[in-house]
């Protein structure tokens, strides 16, 4: 078979089986999964085997573009809120590993005198990161064209960046997943304990929390329900109402008496001023109330039709109109009480409490026909990767910086990920996918990607090592593990960050997605995405502007 596309699909299609298979294989309980596929397609390309290079670039490209835009897409909705809770101290990680990678490739660059355009690309091998070679090699390149460089000696120096990104590429991705096992023993982590960690984090601020309280303050007596709240904000809904032996959905009008026993759905952060405002917690379980009331129901509904995303709460008159209470809404997997001014999105889980009739109705008004989620909604997939890709082509110009700093194929579509993620609902704009949708999409991607990579970087791999450039593996084994292992030190024992935070804080500054994709295949989880997200936009841009400034640095 010719170096044709039915060939480079196929080599595509061994390499990615083979690279699984292999991945499903463990070695004292630890596997590398998916990065199997990095190692055959450089075994296979040393021996011979070719692809187009237009082929190859294209699955590279498209294959980290799916993979991030699917993360994006994934945590997005929470993306600001975990910024908040600690996104300033992980970023300053994030910015110390960068630049202490760039302090170790200098110093090695005066110890050692190897050139420092050498160290560049070596620097980028070992710390992954292909924009930042691509950056290096267009500054170079510009500045050796301005000068009257021929265009064979450009292609030729430009090249040589790329040999030695290619030799420091496997271990740099290798070592990072070998720090990451070390830190796990040296750490003493036990998963459950640290998930369970994250898992209450979770369940705390302005998540939902359900409280069962008693009506003790003579303050309200006799007031309607309505003026008693409304100072309290909207973290807050009374689902039931216990008077004497008769349950009850309470309304805004519904005037509260001593005695009176409230099922209530509040935030975490707001439980000790519900105390304060209506009474003591009462030692009862939402079993309780549903063994004495036969009247009420409570379902789950979905939101299955297009038409409702973007639209408040409020603005369906659930209460007015039906005589039930939305009292939390299921998202992604988080439990938020249902706000008046919460955007609904496609997807939501609505809590419904009241009567059948109501609740049937609520159903009907929302969808709940799981045949409605069946449909993927490509159209803002696609069209929020047009977006990213001419975001991430944008240059930004900064003072004292000949060349303008671009955030690339894989931090412009990030960004554009989340903010469809987060702002998408409040939007009018669809984006809901099934997590096994969404699942697919990023390990198709991340397939296509180390496939790719391998394919290249294999072909010069032996030779370049042969050549001396065995020296570049130890020089990006250094650069990879100094700041590996300083900063994952720093993380866990100075800023006492989680064992799954520090996953997402090395995966995200090295800009390594097959180092993300070890973590979640080989400890189970989703979190070190969220994480990976939170460094990842300012990672990659000064990645790729610290590559630049050492290229300028070297041809000054």
């Amino acid at each position: 078979m010719g170096p044709g596309i039915a060939h480079s699909i196929l080599v595509f299609a061994v390499v990615i089986a083979t690279g699984l298979w292999l991945g499903r294989f463990k070695i004292k309980g630890v596997s590398i999964g998916s990065t199997w596929i990095l190692f055959v397609a450089i075994i296979l390309s040393h021996f011979g085997v070719r692809v187009d290079t237009t082929v190859m670039n294209f699955m590279k490209d498209f294959g980290l573009i799916l993979f991030v835009f699917s993360i994006g897409l994934q945590v997005g909705p929470g993306f600001f809120h975990s910024f908040k809770k600690g996104g300033f101290m992980m970023n300053l990680l994030a910015v110390c590993m960068v630049l202490l990678a760039v302090g170790v490739t200098v110093a090695i660059h005066f110890i050692t005198g190897e050139d420092l355009r050498t160290m560049t690309g070596v620097m980028s091998g070992a710390v992954t990161n292909t924009p930042g070679l691509g950056a290096a090699q267009q500054t170079m390149g510009d500045i050796m064209r301005s000068e009257g460089v021929l265009a064979s000696e450009v292609t030729s120096a430009t090249s040589g960046l790329a040999s030695a990104y290619a030799v420091a590429y496997p271990l740099g991705v290798l070592l990072v997943i070998a720090l990451i096992i070390v830190f796990k023993s040296l750490f003493k982590v036990d998963l459950g304990n640290e998930k369970a960690e994250l898992d209450k984090e979770e369940d705390t601020g302005s998540q939902a929390r359900r409280m069962h309280c008693e009506v003790e303050n003579p303050a309200i007596f006799g007031e309607k329900l309505s003026v008693v709240i409304k100072d309290v904000g909207e973290d807050l809904v009374v689902s039931r109402m216990l008077r004497g032996d008769e349950i009850s959905v309470p309304g805004p009008d519904t005037v509260l008496h001593q005695g009176d026993k409230l099922l209530i759905v509040t935030s975490q952060e707001d439980v000790d001023h519900i105390r304060i405002l209506f009474g003591k917690e009462v030692p009862m379980h939402i079993a309780d109330w549903q063994k004495m009331d036969t009247k009420t129901v409570s379902r789950r509904v979905i939101v299955t039709k297009p038409s409702l995303t973007g639209v408040k709460l409020k603005d369906l008159n659930i209460r007015a109109h039906y005589g039930v209470n939305v009292t939390r809404i299921t998202r992604t997997g988080i439990d938020l009480v249902a706000r008046p001014n919460l955007f609904i999105q496609m997807g939501d889980n609505l809590q419904i409490v009241g009567p059948e009739s109501g609740v049937n109705a609520v159903s009907d008004l929302v969808g709940n026909t799981m045949t409605g989620l069946d449909k993927p909604n490509l159209i803002p997939i696609f069209f929020g990767i047009a977006l990213g890709v001419i975001f991430g082509s944008l240059p930004l110009k900064f003072p004292g910086i000949p060349q303008p700093i671009k955030l690339g194929l894989a931090g412009g579509p990030l960004i554009i990920a989340i903010l469809l993620g987060y702002f998408g609902p409040k939007w009018k704009i669809t984006i809901y996918t099934t997590k096994s949708a969404n699942m697919m999409l990023r390990e198709i991607g991340i397939a296509f990607f180390m496939a790719a990579v391998g394919l290249g970087a294999g072909q010069n791999f032996v030779s370049s090592i042969l050549g001396g450039g065995y020296w570049w593996i130890l020089y990006g084994a250094l650069i990879t593990f100094i700041p590996v292992l300083t900063i994952g030190l720093i993380a866990r024992y100075a800023c006492k960050l989680n064992f799954y935070q520090i996953c997402g804080l090395i995966s995200g500054g090295t800009t390594d997605p097959a180092v993300l994709a070890f973590t979640q295949g080989a400890y189970g989880t989703d979190y070190p995405s969220v994480n990976y997200a939170t460094v990842y936009p300012l990672s990659m841009f000064m990645r790729v502007l610290v590559a630049q400034l050492l290229v300028l640095l070297a041809m000054a």
